[in-house]
């Protein structure tokens, strides 16, 4: 007797409206949240002691692996430029162009892998471990609230730290860049810095350091939402970590496209 529901058909419609569901339910976990946090935020019920720790560990802690990250993605990316401009007779635009997909992209862009990678990740699996643990149903009893006490420092760090973050890394990038182009281009120092600036603006920089401020908050708010409202054992941990990582890539995926829709469209 045929039974459809042993199908690979109905397997993948299950599939596609389980994905949808869990979708749905992340994204209103995700503006609860964020709502409550505004709320505590606006209403300045902040505690400034560990939203200092949690800047701390989200710029300094992550640093050495991001700049690694966003100054190896310069270097190959100057490598494979830098000499088919020379043959151009292009030598005078390397450093703009670097500079630009640095301070337009590559800069946040990796940044932000970096962080959700490893501070994204550590948040998630933080608060899904309290939350199995069931820490954080000890801090309503307590009548402390957790998205005040946890959900509000990280998220501040991430809003106030990122665009440190990108600062450091795209510097480290464009003068990964700039030594990358004087050995394949043999293009001079002197060169490289005064065409830095040729294609790049302070509107520029001031749009990145927005972008960024958007994606340390979208990262925090998801990796700790994810964490926040996990149920059962070590299983949804993990889950919930992979979750949070899955979601804030996506995320910081739209945000550069809303981003470079609103700004150079």
């Amino acid at each position: 007797m045929f039974n459809f529901k042993e199908t690979l058909t109905y397997s993948t419609i299950n599939l596609l409206f389980d994905g949808m569901k869990d979708f749905l339910i992340t994204l209103g976990n995700v503006g609860k949240d964020l709502t409550k946090t505004f709320y505590y935020v606006l209403r300045l019920r902040i505690n400034l002691r560990a939203t200092i720790e949690q800047s701390a560990r989200f710029a300094v802690d992550s640093l050495p692996i991001t700049l690694t990250i966003v100054g190896m993605t310069s270097a190959i990316i100057s490598m494979q430029i830098s000499p088919e401009l020379a043959k151009q007779g292009a030598e005078g635009y390397i450093g703009m162009l670097s500079a630009l997909v640095m301070v337009r992209e590559l800069g946040c862009i990796m940044s932000g892998f970096a962080i959700i990678s490893m501070i994204g990740s550590s948040f998630a699996s933080e608060l899904a471990s309290m939350a199995v643990g069931e820490q954080i149903s000890a801090m309503r009893v307590l009548k402390v609230d957790p998205i005040e006490y946890l959900v509000v420092p990280r998220f501040l760090a991430g809003v106030i730290m990122m665009p440190f973050v990108f600062i450091v890394s795209s510097f480290i990038g464009i003068v990964c860049a700039g030594v990358i182009s004087h050995f394949t281009a043999n293009l001079s120092t002197l060169n490289y810095i005064n065409s830095l600036w040729q294609g790049l603006y302070i509107r520029d920089i001031m749009i990145a350091l927005l972008k960024a401020a958007f994606f340390g908050g979208t990262i925090s708010i998801i990796s700790c939402s994810c964490g926040y409202s996990t149920r059962g054992g070590a299983k949804e941990v993990g889950i919930a970590t992979t979750k949070a990582v899955v979601w804030s890539f996506l995320a910081i995926a739209v945000w550069d496209y809303i981003f470079a829709a609103i700004f150079y469209l």
